[in-house]
């Protein structure tokens, strides 16, 4: 008891901190100085990504003048066949991304159960895509997608009984969205476009002579660009998350732009880190618990073998989590300080399980996928009709791209949701917050 009432008193003090901030845009905002270990680990993150990305547009550069000039002296690679798919691809992405958004926004509801629906179809419709093709490359992609297709088909007759709660948390969460935020989400977007048709005009230059070494360059312009992206997509969670907590926590409202202009001057560190770390321990934990499904608890070897990868996995998740990027943007913590703490937090109150339940992280996801293979499917048929030989790997790039750009998209949602959830398990009593999760959580119990 007297654990918890410290704890309560540090949260509120915390908040009463935030609101200060709130108070006084015009100076510095975040004011909680991290650890000196914590600032050079942040400082070198931010440095490796900066370094990494001016060097990236240097090669980027290179290659885009050596292609063309390859380009102009052999007939083995064609720009206008090869970039004008990518780029129409690219811009479709930005556009559909912005109307999904907006429609999820508008009709959370329709918006989850078309999701849960069509994406499998979608993700076919790619491995269809393909299998026509017919190279070896395209033949094993295509295999995966079917396969990928049919698992999310049965994933959403398995979570059918949820899309109620995500629809509702998804509304409660995102009922009053910060000022201007359509403009920053087009901001976001305009910014992607311009970052991958610039990507995209390297790899092009890589292919037009194809060696070893151009494949090398392809695949570190490919891990720049999904960094970076995530990055992109974490400074906009972070800002969001930030605004939306101070007014489920304090009923406070901060400015878009002053939120925004103090994650660029404070945070970038620490979403480097996240950006880098996330998608691994989030890949790490799902297989884990495909794992567990399929192992059941009837091969006592196999379920032993799988109970110990869950329990690696939820060790990792502890110190890596996207709600840990809530507390990056409120109290300027690292973020594995921030994972940790919220998920201690998510223990205290029992919040674990509803969190594991909720859909709104795969209702993102899939999104991502429904909005890649759009994309997929329209820069690889027009290179299907136009030029075969390029079909597999413009597919590839344009999936990855319209995946990207919807998530981005959808951040401001996702993160409200996040905010919602945190300010919620710091303080369950407040009447800020309706039924929504108390209802669930004895539906679930």
């Amino acid at each position: 008891m007297e654990r918890s009432t410290g704890s309560n008193m540090q949260i509120q003090g915390q908040r009463t901190h935030s609101t200060a901030i709130v108070k006084v845009q015009q100076e510095p905002s975040i004011k909680i100085e991290p650890t000196v270990g914590g600032q050079l680990l942040r400082k070198l993150f931010q440095i490796i990504f900066f370094v990494q990305l001016f060097l990236i547009s240097i090669l980027v550069i290179v290659l885009t003048i050596r292609g063309l000039i390859y380009a102009g002296s052999t007939d083995r690679f064609h720009p206008k066949k090869w970039y004008p798919p990518l780029l129409v691809s690219t811009a479709s992405a930005g556009i559909v991304s912005f109307i999904w958004q907006s429609i999820t926004f508008h009709c959370p509801s329709k918006a989850i159960k078309a999701v849960f629906w069509f994406t499998p179809l979608l993700t076919c419709a790619v491995g269809v895509l393909h299998i026509l093709i017919g190279s070896p490359l395209s033949l094993a992609a295509g295999t995966i997608a079917i396969l990928s297709g049919v698992i999310q088909s049965l994933y959403a007759c398995w979570v059918n009984s949820r899309f109620d709660y995500a629809s509702k948390i998804l509304t409660v969460s995102t009922s009053a969205p910060p000022y201007k935020t359509t403009t920053f989400v087009i901001v976001s977007i305009i910014t992607c476009l311009v970052y991958s048709s610039f990507s995209v005009t390297g790899i092009g230059g890589a292919t037009a002579t194809g060696t070893s070494l151009d494949i090398a360059f392809i695949v570190v312009i490919l891990l720049s660009f999904l960094w970076s992206m995530q990055v992109i997509k974490n400074m906009l969670y972070v800002t969001i998350s930030r605004i939306r907590y101070m007014n489920f926590a304090c009923g406070v409202d901060i400015n878009t732009r002053a939120a925004f202009h103090d994650t660029v001057k404070h945070l970038v560190g620490s979403v480097c880190i996240g950006s880098a770390i996330v998608p691994v321990i989030g890949t790490i934990r799902g297989s884990a618990r495909a794992i567990n499904l399929v192992a059941g608890d009837n091969d006592e070897f196999l379920f032993s073998c799988a109970d110990c990868y869950s329990g690696f996995a939820s060790t990792l998740i502890t110190y890596g989590n996207r709600w840990g990027f809530v507390h990056v943007g409120v109290y300027n913590k690292g973020f594995i300080q921030a994972s940790a703490d919220t998920w201690e937090m998510f223990k205290r109150v029992e919040l674990i399980s509803l969190i594991d339940s909720d859909l709104t992280g795969v209702f993102c996801f899939l999104s991502g996928v429904a909005v890649g293979s759009i994309c997929g499917i329209v820069g690889g048929t027009w290179e299907l009709i136009i030029h075969k030989g390029y079909a597999t790997e413009v597919s590839i790039y344009a999936f990855l791209i319209g995946y990207f750009m919807c998530r981005i998209a959808l951040a401001w949602q996702q993160a409200s949701v996040s905010a919602y959830y945190v300010s919620y398990a710091e303080n369950p009593q407040s009447l800020r917050f309706d039924a929504t999760i108390p209802v669930r959580i004895e539906q679930l119990h």
